[in-house]
């Protein structure tokens, strides 16, 4: 996205920007103001534009100056999303004015314009983003969601490249399996040579004897039968290697998806992630037991009966090698629409898969609002377009593989005809002439079959695109290269910290403060305000963007993240459970404690109690996400789940919320024990949880508004005392 076009002169000179004033951003845009009427089209020029520069922000309309504002007279400057458009608002005065409007292409170019200016203004040039950071082909332009090779682009050397360097691991299996190849179609090209003397030397003027024939008849069995074996362990060594490949490629991506940063995780649908792992993964084993296998050897069956095809009759050769040329063309003639229709089918099976992975997560919704019927459809409609990608996906090789058929078939009869003419003119014999057809057949026969090859390699590249698009993406959260392990104590501070999950939208701006080891710090604000994000930063789920994050001192980039998870005990508000055991959920934290160590940590988080009612008590099954315990007691294993690992750092993310109120209780008790010398982060929205709490952040405007203790902030009587003013009218109602 190219976010610094040039500024025609004219408009320099409108608005008199000398060399010294440095212009940053410079974007056209299309709507009007006042009525979002469309303007013109981009490429045809106009007279829209927006300039940043280090002094000033210039809107231009239709070729005037329309708006020239110098940073020191305005107050904030801000891109809202509209209903079909957006607008670029700056408060000058306190008064809002809508300086430019735009349509939705232009929103994100508005958005980098609307933080740059806010950066410029407040003098952080070092902060500001000159390109979007996205990942763009150089060649076609294109917007590259993963992978960082172009699909459209990258050509298919490339891509078999990726293919041999991920069978770089099984050399010596495909060594073998191509020494079995290699025999196999030797021995169908002896198979020719044989029938040749048996006509010539045997039946030809009844020269040989019944000895000869059974003779002829053993080696012709005998080939066969090597013929068999040879190609039956081809095909065995072949399932094997696939087999080996897919388990292999599974390991990788699903070790990949688990090192990827939660962003990643966030912007993909998981039955896309589950396709890519798993039907993928399966096209490529299926390549390789029943493309892989069969395409070099029929190649090299191919190429050795063009040669004895042109010692036996050159012109006859050259005339059956046109037909494989033709058919070779056709097929490269439609190369791309195979591989487009592959992918677009599969695009449709994730949808498919999605739709459905969503429905049967959220069923108790779906009942509980009786859509079943609008959920049906609406997965039938997923279903129909699915059908409709596969019903002309095999149309097309439906109409495709007859013709190639039929164009070979053509071939033999040529050869059939022209090679009787020899016959009959004493240019060949008989066994030769039958000797040249049966080549023809081995080479138009495994053509026939290599005509298949097509979709059998389409369906590997596609799938291989697929898989390389995770396999290539870099994590946003990187390890150091030489990363610190230490014990945390629990000092933490904030240092001008800034983050946003799009670098053009931050959540966070300017957060500074410190926490000593021990203390509990509440954390409060409207929703949206950035609380979440900041204890996100806190896990390094996100890295900052500005500022840093400091433990102990230490900036947490630079600490080993195994050694800061194995650290942090967290409860968030959605209390996640694996399907299986309750022991085995407590034992998530820490795989390797003793049944003495769990029984401590349930009975600290008042878990004990109810987990002994249960039939099988700690080994009782939970079903997918917990759902068949209450709220209370998943909350209470999730905080059983936090204690067992003696963290240093504690998160609570609204961990007492939608909770009745013995659970509360319950709850209150087992987190005071929790966060006893422990340095605590809690987020909740009831306010009087928060009272015990050494100092509370109260978060505004995506900035830290006010801190300071419960009684200090009510005497304040700012946001923190509204808030709570408004929690004390709600009870009372």
């Amino acid at each position: 996205m190219e976010l610094n076009v040039r500024l025609p002169e004219e408009l320099l000179a409108l608005a008199g920007i000398a060399g010294e004033e440095e212009i940053w951003y410079c974007s056209p845009y299309d709507l009007l103001v006042a009525d979002g009427e469309k303007l013109w089209n981009e490429k045809e020029g106009g007279g829209n534009y927006a300039a940043v520069t280090d002094r000033r922000l210039l809107i231009f309309e239709k070729g005037r100056l329309a708006w020239d504002l110098p940073y020191e007279e305005w107050e904030e400057i801000r891109c809202e999303n509209q209903v079909d458009s957006g607008l670029l608002v700056v408060v000058r005065g306190g008064e809002e004015i809508a300086v430019a409007r735009f349509s939705m292409r232009y929103l994100a170019k508005f958005a980098y314009i609307a933080r740059g200016a806010e950066l410029l203004k407040e003098g952080k040039r070092e902060r500001v983003i000159a390109k979007e950071p996205e990942k763009y082909c150089l060649r076609c332009g294109r917007a590259l969601p993963g992978t960082r090779e172009c699909p459209r682009c990258s050509g298919r050397m490339v891509k078999f490249g990726k293919f041999l360097n991920l069978c770089r691991d099984y050399r010596g299996r495909f060594l073998a399996v191509s020494v079995f190849m290699i025999l196999g179609s030797g021995l169908s090209l002896l198979t020719p040579e044989v029938q040749q003397q048996l006509i010539d030397e045997v039946l030809t003027d009844r020269q040989g004897t019944v000895e000869d024939i059974g003779r002829f008849i053993v080696v012709m069995t005998l080939l066969t039968a090597l013929t068999i074996g040879v190609n039956v362990t081809k095909n065995l060594w072949c399932a094997s290697l696939g087999a080996r490949i897919s388990v292999g490629l599974r390991a990788k991506l699903y070790n990949k998806i688990q090192s990827l940063s939660l962003s990643f995780m966030q912007s993909r649908k998981p039955g896309d992630l589950m396709n890519r792992v798993v039907g993928d993964t399966r096209r490529i084993r299926s390549f390789m037991e029943d493309v892989f296998g069969n395409m070099l050897s029929l190649l090299i069956t191919m190429i050795g009966a063009l040669i004895c095809m042109a010692s036996l009759h050159v012109w006859l050769t050259l005339l059956s090698a046109g037909f494989v040329l033709i058919s070779v063309l056709l097929t490269r003639m439609w190369r791309r629409r195979i591989h487009r229709i592959f992918r677009m089918q599969w695009r449709r099976e994730d949808q498919i898969k999605s739709g459905l992975s969503d429905v049967i997560s959220g069923m108790r919704v779906v009942k509980s609002f009786g859509r079943e019927n609008s959920e049906t459809a609406r997965f039938q409609k997923l279903a129909q377009d699915y059908a409709k990608v596969q019903k002309k996906n095999e149309v097309f090789w439906a109409v495709f593989y007859p013709i190639l058929t039929f164009i070979t078939g053509i071939g033999v009869f040529f050869a059939t005809y022209f090679g009787g003419l020899s016959v009959l003119n004493g240019r060949m014999t008989s066994g030769e002439l039958m000797q040249f057809i049966t080549y023809t057949g081995l080479l138009y026969g495994p053509l026939n079959r290599l005509t298949h090859l097509p979709r059998g390699i389409m369906q590997m590249l596609t799938s291989l695109d697929r898989i390389y698009d995770v396999l290539d993406e870099e994590p946003e959260v990187r390890e150091a290269e030489h990363p610190a392990g230490f014990e945390i104590q629990g000092d933490v501070e904030f240092k001008n910290v800034e983050f946003g999950y799009k670098t053009y939208e931050p959540v966070l701006k300017d957060i500074s403060f410190r926490v000593k080891k021990g203390e509990m710090i509440g954390l409060v604000g409207s929703s949206g305000a950035g609380k979440s994000t900041l204890i996100n930063l806190l896990m390094r789920l996100y890295d900052v963007t500005g500022g840093e994050l400091l433990i102990d001192g230490t900036d947490i980039r630079q600490i080993s993240q195994e050694c800061l998870h194995d650290q942090i005990g967290v409860v968030l508000q959605e209390t996640f459970l694996f399907a299986g055991t309750i022991l085995n959920n407590i034992r998530f934290s820490k795989a390797d404690a003793t049944y003495e160590e769990v029984i401590r940590a349930a009975k600290a988080a008042n878990a004990h109690d109810f987990i002994c009612k249960m039939p099988d008590g700690y080994n009782t099954y939970v079903g997918e996400h917990g759902y068949n315990l209450s709220g209370g007691e998943r909350q209470r294993i999730a905080i059983a789940r936090a204690i067992l690992n003696h963290p240093k750092l504690l998160i609570l993310d609204e961990a007492t919320s939608n909770l009745d109120t013995e659970s509360e209780y319950l709850i209150q008790q087992a987190l005071g024990r929790l966060s006893e010398g422990r340095t605590t982060f809690a987020i909740a929205h009831r306010l009087s949880t928060l009272r015990k709490a050494d100092r509370l952040v109260v978060i505004e405007g995506h900035r830290i508004a006010e801190m300071g203790t419960h009684d200090e902030l009510m005497a304040k009587k700012g946001i923190y005392y509204g808030l709570v003013e408004a929690q004390l009218k709600m009870n009372r109602v």
